[in-house]
């Protein structure tokens, strides 16, 4: 490495963030890139531990020692260079990836992790300030067409490496806009659109093909102004098809008092904030001005619905979560390299709320039809002896009520959207994802592929591109009988 003994004398330094008191004021990103010396003495502290756990704690498996050191260097075209041969879009990851390979860094057994995250954010912000990020289009069209159905991150990331194989590539979109999950999914105070929208000008140029606002399914499905595409009509005039939509299918909470209105799954409060971010306008649009919120998941999305709140001006903001809080920092010795179970608290926490851990939400009450209040319970988690699993109960006399003029349901997604991979007619896993492999692919028709969320269930973006990045190459290989595409 280019400081051998970086790791002994400089200690980690995080992004800088605007003020919360300030970032609630507005939609935009807060998170302040490293400037190139900051970036350079996180790089030194990479250490040369012979075997890096951070690549392969890394979903795209990033040469993460490599660019480091580059960025120690200060050999930025070539940093970058090295973390696009792995990761097709890191101004995402930089961003919104939670960084599982920070965990599994060497220098985290006894120490402050490295600053993987910030140091590919400031290489890739680097890339496209000086103009390196440029359009890769084929040497040679292959004669071939695949269809890719989704336009989130794996679809994003599959179309991109077939184009580049050279073949001709459509991605579709139910959505008006493309970028599926990360257009409509993902906060803009966490990933700006624009992001997206210079990636796609970069695809498009490339040679990849989108169409926005259609529906591929059946037409009894497709919602109104849809454009239909049928996955028969995609077979005939495609050579394959990849699945690559998201897990769409939200965890419910069927309890008494469901039905009343102020009652509302994550995706539709998070999704309506982003459109009128875009400028669209949105018919009776979910606002937690004055509210008192409760947001019910302690995940991600959970966390965003939080940051979305106070940006709208709510009255309150408390978080629910059903697991027992963690704790304060991991077992090192038990858990390294693999992804800690311990108490984090995310920018948008960090901004104001409550959170509370160990508690069921048993009843919501209202009048008019209009919510109010819930009765929630707290539960304690035991192992039970005779199957060795964590099950819980209630703890008994610690029932509560709580004031609630806007619930927001995140506690996760059980599957991709059932009537799309039914008119596939495609075979499913026990979990109702479609049954493919990581080796091909391929589900059950023979023309057909699968990858992200369609097919693992819900995970994260990185995942996602991994995803969409080794289902290219097995396309490529079934179109071409070989490939040249990375893995």
């Amino acid at each position: 490495m280019g400081k051998i003994t970086g790791f002994l004398e400089f200690e980690r330094l995080s992004e800088a963030q605007q003020a919360p008191k300030e970032r609630v004021k507005h939609w935009k990103e807060f998170v302040i890139t490293l400037s190139d010396e900051d970036a350079k003495v996180q790089g030194a502290r990479c250490m040369d531990c012979g075997i890096p756990f951070c690549s392969s704690g890394c979903p795209v498996n990033n040469i993460i020692p490599d660019f480091n050191d580059l960025v120690y260097q200060q050999d930025w075209a070539r940093a970058l260079e090295v973390l696009h041969s792995t990761n097709n879009f890191p101004e995402f990851t930089g961003r919104i990836c939670p960084a599982p390979c920070e965990a599994a860094c060497t220098l985290n057994i006894n120490d402050d992790a490295v600053g993987i995250k910030s140091i590919e954010h400031a290489i890739i912000d680097k890339g496209w300030q000086e103009g390196w990020v440029a359009p890769e289009p084929p040497n040679r069209k292959t004669g071939k067409k695949v269809a890719v159905v989704g336009s989130g991150p794996a679809g994003l990331a599959c179309a991109q490496q077939l184009a580049r194989a050279g073949h001709s590539v459509t991605v579709f979109e139910k959505n008006n806009r493309i970028g599926g999950l990360l257009r409509y999914g993902i906060p803009d105070f966490k990933l700006e659109k624009s992001h997206i929208d210079r990636r796609l000008a970069q695809m498009e140029a490339e040679g990849v093909e989108f169409q926005s606002s259609t529906y591929v399914g059946n037409e009894a499905d497709a919602g109104e102004g849809l454009t239909v595409r049928t996955p028969e009509s995609l077979k005939e005039e495609f050579d394959a098809v990849v699945l690559t939509g998201g897990a769409e299918s939200p965890r419910d909470l069927p309890i008494t008092g469901r039905d009343l209105n102020g009652i509302h799954f994550a995706m539709e409060f998070l999704t309506q904030q982003n459109k009128v971010n875009a400028g669209d306008r949105v018919a009776k649009q979910i606002s937690a001005k004055g509210k008192h919120v409760i947001v019910i998941g302690g995940g991600d999305t959970g966390s965003d619905c939080v940051g979305t709140s106070h940006r709208h001006g709510a009255a309150s903001v408390t978080q629910f979560e059903l697991m027992p809080r963690p704790p304060e920092s991991e077992d090192k010795d038990l858990t390294w390299p693999y992804w800690p179970l311990k108490l984090r608290t995310s920018s948008s926490q960090e901004e104001g709320g409550e959170r509370d851990w160990a508690v069921s939400t048993k009843a919501f009450e209202g009048k008019g039809g209009k919510v109010e209040k819930l009765t929630a319970v707290r539960v304690e988690w035991f192992k039970d002896k005779a199957t060795g699993q964590m099950k819980m109960r209630e703890v008994e006399g610690s029932e509560f009520e709580l004031k609630a003029d806007l619930v927001l349901l995140a506690m996760g997604f059980v599957s991709p959207m059932k009537n799309v991979l039914d008119s596939f007619g495609i075979e499913l896993d026990n979990r109702g994802n479609a049954k493919a492999n990581t080796e091909d692919y391929r589900t059950s028709d023979s023309k057909v592929f699968a990858a992200g969320d369609m097919r693992r269930g819900q995970s994260l973006v990185v995942w996602a591109i991994r995803e969409g990045r080794q289902a290219a190459r097995a396309v490529d290989e079934f179109l071409m009988g070989a490939s040249t595409l990375p893995r």
